[in-house]
Order: C-alpha cells, then sequence, then structure tokens
C-alpha cells in the first residue's frame, strides 16, 4: 500500500529506545515511553500561501526527527504502526548517528 500525506502532513515510523541504558540498567517494557524520535517516511507538497504559492517543507523523507510527546495520529498500515505529524509538531532534525536524550 501506498500513502502519500497532504499539504504539510508527514508520515513518520517511531525510532524504538534501547531496551538497555548506558549504565547496563534494562529497561523493562511496562516502564518504556513512547519514543519521540521518528524517521520520516514520505512528506506533503507543503502549504499553499494567501497568494497561492506552495511552500515546501524543511524535512524530507529518511530524515530523522524529534516531535512533541503527544502530538500527532497513530495509523496502522499494512501492519505497521505510523504517526502523520503536521510539521509545526516536529522539534527538529536530528543529525549524526544517535540522538542525545
Amino acid at each position: 500500500m501506498t500513502f502519500r500525506p497532504l499539504y504539510d502532513r508527514v508520515l513518520a515510523r517511531r525510532i524504538e529506545q534501547e531496551e538497555k541504558t548506558a549504565g547496563g540498567i534494562i529497561i523493562p517494557e511496562t516502564a518504556k515511553e513512547k519514543p519521540i524520535e521518528a524517521e520520516i517516511i514520505a512528506v506533503g507538497n507543503g502549504t499553499r500561501d494567501d497568494s497561492g504559492k506552495i511552500h515546501p517543507l524543511d524535512v524530507k523523507a529518511g530524515d530523522r526527527v524529534l516531535f512533541a510527546k503527544w502530538s500527532g495520529t497513530e495509523i496502522k498500515l499494512d501492519g505497521e504502526d505510523f504517526l502523520i505529524l503536521k510539521e509545526s509538531d516536529i522539534l527538529g532534525i536530528v543529525s549524526g548517528s544517535k540522538s542525545s536524550k
């Protein structure tokens, strides 16, 4: 199935947290919080201003982003969980191999 977000929406897949802390403590499933980091899978065309001109989004497919904890709409496509976020819900783009927490 293919999905293309509209306007300033993006389709993202959550990036799961490590099962173990840096100190070696294993975090049980019940104590884990939902991750606030995701990989962008698809993006919409952008928003239109009053004159009708389209302004493209700052994020693109493949970007790793941080987003607000309670933002987005959770959906399931082909048995896999995704989020639909507005660009304004995205707090920033993560660069480098791992995000700092």
